[in-house]
């Protein structure tokens, strides 16, 4: 399956990419004030075929697809949560931080994911095997297919693997900071309070800006060493980023209860929530 969804992820970023390079966005506003492009229909229609023609059984829940009641989904037992173009804004913006995403939902939770950043030509691809364990595998080169080698999926399960390993707290100014990824579009006065309690925790402190789920994925490559979410966010802008961050060990925690974050709740706007490498 993974390959398949990596496969349908590489053809809705070039059908991005297409409109990306032309001269008209086609930019619209939807009723909650976000922006809407004539690439982010384009990627959900070349999404929705794929997923249809290959895995018909399971239904789709996409941002840019009809609604669907909850007395219909909360049935489930799995579905697809699809974000066509997650990070519009960095898209109209043109600065590449924009991403498709594209996640596997079973009993609440992501068991698979990927996260394609077509103008950055990397991807992210995670699923949960029959073992029971989460492998995960990153292309950081632009790509000419989305398939990727053995040899990059045996090298990010080593990454997984010291991913996993408790981080020390920094001691003196000479160490690292400690990292925290910032929105380049959204953020506010509880985020900036929670980098001061960060500041006071460890010291030195770096902000790393992002747009997307990229800002998940950041974390999880061990590029950061905490994303909050301290504002609002739809369940279709984190699960596919969710699923990459479970497979290289960090966790995703509502803020307030410390409780995972799940999916398919009858709102879907999720709590906020914190990404945590695996310390």
């Amino acid at each position: 399956m993974l390959n398949t969804l990596q496969e349908i992820a590489y053809q809705a970023g070039q059908t991005i990419m297409e409109i990306y390079n032309s001269e008209d966005f086609n930019v619209e506003v939807k009723g909650d004030g976000s922006p809407l492009t004539r690439a982010d229909k384009a990627a959900h229609l070349v999404i929705a075929e794929g997923l249809e023609k290959h895995f018909p059984e399971i239904p789709v829940l996409s941002e840019e697809g009809k609604d669907i009641p909850y007395e219909t989904r909360k049935n489930w037992p799995n579905f697809f949560l699809v974000d066509p173009l997650d990070g519009t804004k960095e898209f109209i913006k043109r600065n590449g931080e924009f991403t498709v995403n594209i996640a596997l939902i079973e009993d609440g939770n992501p068991i698979a994911g990927v996260v394609y950043a077509p103008l950055l030509g990397t991807m992210y691809a995670a699923e949960i095997d029959a073992s029971g364990h989460w492998q995960l595998a990153t292309g950081t080169k632009a790509i000419e297919s989305n398939v990727l080698s053995n040899a990059e999926v045996k090298e990010s399960q080593l990454l997984v693997a010291s991913s996993q390993q408790p981080k020390q707290k920094p001691e003196t100014s000479d160490q690292k900071p400690y990292r925290i990824v910032a929105s380049r579009s959204h953020n506010n006065e509880l985020t900036e309070a929670f980098i001061e309690e960060k500041r006071k925790e460890f010291g030195a402190v770096e902000i790393v800006p992002m747009g997307s789920s990229l800002k998940i994925c950041l974390v999880a490559e061990g590029k950061a060493d905490v994303y909050p979410r301290l504002g609002p966010t739809m369940e279709w802008d984190t699960a596919a980023a969710h699923a990459i961050a479970l497979a290289a060990g960090c966790t995703v925690l509502e803020y307030e209860s410390k409780t995972p974050l799940t999916y398919n709740k009858e709102s879907l706007l999720n709590p906020f929530f914190v990404v945590a490498s695996g310390n």
